[in-house]
């Protein structure tokens, strides 16, 4: 019998970690990318000046180092990885700021009288974050596997996602500490979809930590590229796919396979698709965009706390009101005066990232999709609130704005870095409600992208879904990690 084709069309980390399982298990595989390298959203390239290498989308991973696939894969070990006593900061007015240090009790100790409360939200989930990645990391029509854990992170999402979350904390640091982290969800707020996607982040940062590689994300889809390659698949770059009716992808009676790490509309390109899943993919909902600033800066940049000094990732608006205020604008289509901003500034722990006595900074804000807003005056502004005379460290920037960032990136509707809007609907159907939504209804089709479960974050859980269907579906085999590394 001839070899089984899987054709892949993305060669982002869900679109690689796909192709590595297929050909392990045999499959004659070639990844289709549209840029002129691989890792769609987690590549790192040149944006400003020479010698200064900047993260073009993901920069930090704690999805990475919890991820029962990179485990399995061996990532921590094929890569360097510098994971940070303090996960993530965020300063306040007044010189102040709170910090999530990865050890719980020293963070509940600058937290006064709400060190109990943070305690008892964080420590019996950081202390079983298997079980949080279990429960998140899969689709939710299932019986988890540590039920308990499950059932303790429901409710604390309910309480953060609701009215409830106002009486959870008492302090100024503690309320801002965790809308810092539960606004990475980039929806309004409060909402259970966005706690309960803060909360895993909070989690992860009490456990493994946030970490992120030596050198830059374009480490970890050349780590996957190069095992993808010594298991006799194939990459082909600049090759952009918009109609899969055009794609010579094989004969899925065959068995051949197409696996989309792409939008799931790309799928209703082909012929014969059932009008129910039709309607249901054009019915999924995407959210606000991103724009992006990235920074080359003499030294570092000099916030006044200086613990804040010491966190690689920075969340930059002050107080839990103001982070729900600017989130919320977004949702109605405005961009706030004082935005939160996700910063991220690799070279406190990393030198290989610019020349010496120099730093590259990573920024964002949420903006509207499809937004062509420059963001680089509004950001400089709401940094140096907090670090003054940041605007004169500044040698070269890089603005991307939400529409640029679409275009770049197919996967990106309107900018969204997510996927796919983060609502408590999405996170239980997406892109459909199914327990197996990684298979479409067309033989041999496969989505991998963010759109489906778990979601946004470099984990590589979406790719190995997807192929291990593939596998079942044609080779009426059911793979585990084991069985293939």
């Amino acid at each position: 019998m001839a070899t089984r084709r899987a054709t892949v069309v993305g060669s982002g980390p869900n679109g690689l970690s796909a192709a590595v399982v297929l050909a392990r298990a045999g499959f004659e595989v070639t990844v289709l990318e549209a840029q002129d390298g691989v890792g769609g959203g987690t590549r790192t390239a040149q944006l400003t000046l020479p010698g200064f290498r900047h993260d073009v989308c993901s920069a930090v991973h704690p999805a990475a180092l919890t991820s029962p696939f990179f485990q399995a894969f061996g990532m921590r070990e094929k890569i360097g990885w510098l994971i940070p006593d303090a996960s993530y900061a965020h300063p306040l007015d007044g010189g102040r700021a709170a910090v999530a240090w990865r050890d719980i009790g020293r963070t509940a100790a600058e937290l006064g009288v709400d060190a109990g409360a943070w305690k008892a939200m964080l420590r019996p989930l950081s202390r079983r974050i298997e079980g949080v990645v279990d429960f998140t990391g899969h689709q939710m029509l299932r019986v988890p596997r540590h039920p308990v854990t499950a059932a303790r992170f429901g409710l604390r999402a309910l309480e953060l996602g609701t009215a409830l979350g106002r009486h959870s904390f008492r302090t100024e640091e503690a309320h801002a500490l965790i809308s810092g982290v539960v606004a990475h969800a980039n929806t309004r707020l409060p909402t259970v979809g966005a706690a309960a996607a803060g909360l895993l982040l909070a989690s992860q940062a009490h456990a493994d930590g946030w970490g992120y590689p030596v050198g830059g994300a374009q480490a970890i889809p050349d780590a996957l590229a190069e095992d993808l390659h010594a298991h006799g698949g194939r990459i082909v770059t600049r090759h952009r796919v918009d109609d899969l009716s055009m794609l010579d992808w094989g004969d899925p009676e065959r068995g051949d396979v197409v696996v989309l790490d792409a939008p799931p509309r790309l799928a209703l390109t082909l012929p014969d698709v059932p009008t129910g899943w039709a309607h249901a993919i054009r019915s999924y909902r995407y959210g606000p965009g991103a724009a992006k600033v990235d920074f080359a800066l003499e030294g570092d940049v000099p916030w006044t706390n200086p613990d804040v000094r010491r966190s690689p990732t920075v969340h930059v608006c002050g107080t839990r009101a103001e982070v729900e205020a600017s989130e919320n604008a977004v949702a109605r289509g405005r961009i706030s005066e004082r935005p939160y901003v996700l910063t991220v500034q690799p070279s406190v722990l990393d030198p290989t990232r610019a020349p010496k006595g120099r730093s590259v900074l990573w920024t964002y804000i949420h903006v509207p999709p499809n937004s062509t807003f420059d963001a680089t005056e509004v950001i400089t502004r709401q940094i140096e609130r907090f670090a003054p005379g940041f605007r004169d460290r500044i040698l070269a920037s890089h603005a991307t704005t939400a529409v640029e960032h679409a275009e770049e990136n197919p996967s990106s509707i309107g900018g969204d870095y997510a996927g796919g809007a983060v609502s408590f609907r999405q996170l239980i159907a997406r892109p459909l409600l199914s327990t197996a939504p990684w298979r479409t209804p067309m033989k041999g089709v496969y989505l991998a992208s963010a759109s489906t479960p778990p979601g946004p974050g470099v984990h590589g859980t979406a790719g190995w879904e997807a192929a291990r269907l593939a596998i079942a579906d044609t080779t009426g085999e059911r793979v585990e990690l084991g069985d293939l590394f």
